[in-house]
C-alpha cells in the first residue's frame, strides 16, 4: 500500500486525501490550521509523525507558504520519499524549491494541477517534471490519477500550466468583457448565448463556469495570472491579452475586499 502524506487540508488537499484513500492509498494528513478528522481523514498533530514512512509527500499549502513549509518538511523526510509540490507558482519558484530539496537529499517534483480539483478530485489531470517524475507517476497512476510527465527540471510543468492559464483565464476575461458590454447594450444574454454556441455542446456550462469561477476565485486567479504574465515577460513574448485579463480579475478581487 502506497503511503501518502498530504500537507494542507483545504479544499484541494481534502479532496486529494479522500480520493486517494478511497483508491487504496494509506493517507496521512497534516494541517495545523484545519481539522478534517470528521471527514474520515487520518490527521496528525505532529509533522514528524505524519511524514514517517511516507512514499510520497504532497504539498498543497498555497504558493505563499510553499517554501516555508518545504523548509520545515524536507529535513524530516526519508531520502526514499518523493516530495511533490502541487502549489501553483512560476518556474523560478519551483526551481528554487528543487534546489532546497537537493540540499536535503530529497527528490522533488514540480506538479501542475491542470484543471479545477473540485470537478474531478484526485482524478484531475496532472503534469509533472523533475528527475523523479516517472517515480511520481508510478505511485499515483495506479490510484487513478492521470499523470503526464513533462521533460525537464522542476519548473517545466509549472510553465505548461501558466501557458494554459494564458488561454483559459484570458477566455474568462473575454467573456467578462462581453458580458459587461452586452448588458450595457441591453443584449447581455443574447451575447452570452452567441458565445456559448460557438464553444460547442458544452458551451453554456463553460460560459457559466468561467463567469462564476472568476467571481468566486478572483483573488487566487489574480495571483495565477500575475505568474503567467511574469512567465510571458521572461519568454520575451507579447502579453497584451494577459495584461487585460489581470485587470479584469484584479477588479473582481477588489470588489470581494
Amino acid at each position: 500500500m502506497t503511503a501518502i502524506t498530504v500537507l494542507g487540508l483545504g479544499e484541494a488537499g481534502r479532496l486529494y486525501a479522500l480520493g486517494l484513500r478511497e483508491a487504496g492509498a494509506e493517507i496521512r494528513g497534516y494541517d495545523p490550521f484545519t481539522d478534517v478528522r470528521d471527514a474520515g481523514i487520518r490527521q496528525f498533530d505532529s509533522l514528524a509523525e505524519a511524514l514517517a514512512g511516507a512514499d510520497l509527500v504532497i504539498s498543497l499549502v498555497g504558493a505563499k507558504a510553499a517554501r516555508a513549509v518545504a523548509a520545515e518538511v524536507l529535513p524530516l523526510m526519508s531520502g526514499a520519499a518523493v516530495f511533490a509540490d502541487f502549489n501553483t507558482s512560476g518556474p523560478e519558484e519551483k526551481a528554487d524549491l528543487s534546489r532546497l530539496a537537493a540540499e536535503h537529499g530529497i527528490n522533488m517534483v514540480d506538479v501542475a494541477v491542470m484543471a479545477p480539483v473540485p470537478r474531478s478530485g484526485h482524478r484531475t489531470p496532472l503534469a509533472v517534471s523533475g528527475e523523479a517524475a516517472e517515480a511520481f507517476a508510478a505511485l499515483l497512476a495506479p490510484l487513478g490519477a492521470p499523470v503526464e510527465t513533462v521533460p525537464g527540471a522542476p519548473g517545466a510543468a509549472a510553465g505548461r500550466k501558466l501557458l494554459r492559464s494564458v488561454f483559459m483565464k484570458g477566455l474568462a476575461g473575454l467573456v467578462l468583457e462581453c458580458q459587461a458590454a452586452g448588458e450595457a447594450a441591453g443584449a447581455g444574454q443574447w451575447l452570452l448565448d452567441e458565445i456559448a454556441g460557438e464553444l460547442g455542446p458544452d458551451g453554456p456550462a463553460l460560459v457559466a463556469r468561467l463567469i462564476e469561477g472568476s467571481h468566486a476565485h478572483a483573488v487566487r486567479r489574480t495571483h495565477e495570472v500575475e505568474d503567467s504574465l511574469a512567465y510571458l515577460q521572461s519568454l520575451g513574448t507579447p502579453a497584451w491579452m494577459t495584461e487585460g485579463t489581470l485587470r479584469w480579475l484584479s477588479s473582481l478581487a477588489a470588489e470581494r475586499g
